[in-house]
């Protein structure tokens, strides 16, 4: 059973978790130096992103290298004093079309890679909007895994992040010393901090600059000495027994559904198409 991360016996326990691993090749290449290099234990992929393929492939071949799922359904700005969306994967207001993208995210991952997600979290934080979120904690209950944010067993914390609420640039967020700072304030259990190291200098995105300063931050050996220096330890996310058999189940649920969509008959001259399991079955 785990415990809860704000135990006071608790010893401190940090997963560095790189999001928007698979964005592009320029983008894993950061990743994975940081993961060689750096202080990073855990990375979250992007199924739909054109560089997922060569991130599974590194992934692969590194047994100690927690690999969640980064769930995409859309991009936003902050423009003239309000949220503009510029991408669009699925309409939020459609439960079923979330759900189902969702589930294909996962199928895709699980295609990828040959195993579950250790854990889940989205693009942009979307899963914390209410229209998502309900579907994203009955997802992870399923699978037995964490979903960023709604864990009391894995508390997170967003504060290494170089632009502000509105994404204007804060590059001092991703500085070393104040990387230092946040190590000192980090509590008792066990904690995520996410991050968005890449060396992609042409990469379209308002956040490309600070995903530089962020794989010299955390690549800086003061970083690692700190760690060491403080007795905070660097753990990936581990699934527990509990966790992996409900993963095991999962899959195989998956597996199941996937074989009565292909024995399915053709209606109305249309290919038969797969239909997601509700997400309330365990």
């Amino acid at each position: 059973m785990l415990k809860s991360s704000s135990s006071p016996a608790s010893p401190r326990k940090l997963i560095f978790n790189a999001d928007d691993f698979g964005l592009s090749q320029a983008t894993n290449r950061g990743i994975i130096q940081c993961r060689r290099q750096g202080i990073l234990t855990s990375a979250s992929l992007m199924v739909r992103a054109p560089a997922a393929a060569a991130a599974v492939e590194y992934a692969s071949d590194d047994l100690f290298l927690s690999l969640g799922l980064h769930v995409e359904l859309g991009e936003w700005e902050y423009r003239t004093d309000q949220w503009v969306q510029t991408a669009e994967v699925v309409p939020l207001d459609d439960p079923l079309a979330v759900r189902d993208e969702i589930y294909r995210q996962v199928d895709a991952f699980i295609k990828l890679t040959g195993k579950n997600p250790t854990h889940l979290d989205s693009h942009q934080h979307v899963h914390q909007q209410n229209s998502v979120k309900l579907l994203m904690r009955e997802l992870a209950d399923t699978m037995g895994i964490v979903l960023r944010g709604n864990s009391p067993a894995v508390r997170f914390w967003g504060a290494f992040f170089g632009q502000d609420e509105h994404l204007q640039p804060k590059p001092e967020n991703v500085s070393v010393a104040n990387l230092l700072k946040l190590l000192d304030q980090l509590q008792p259990g066990i904690t995520e901090m996410s991050c968005h190291p890449g060396l992609d200098r042409s990469l379209n995105s308002s956040y490309c600059s600070q995903r530089l300063l962020e794989v010299q931050t955390l690549c800086d050996p003061l970083i690692r000495q700190a760690i060491r220096a403080k007795g905070i330890r660097l753990v990936p996310f581990v699934p527990t027994p509990v966790q992996e058999s409900a993963a095991a189940g999962f899959i195989a649920q998956q597996q199941h559904s996937a074989a009565m969509a292909a024995n399915q008959e053709p209606r109305d001259g249309n290919k038969p198409t797969r239909c997601a399991p509700e997400l309330t079955e365990k």
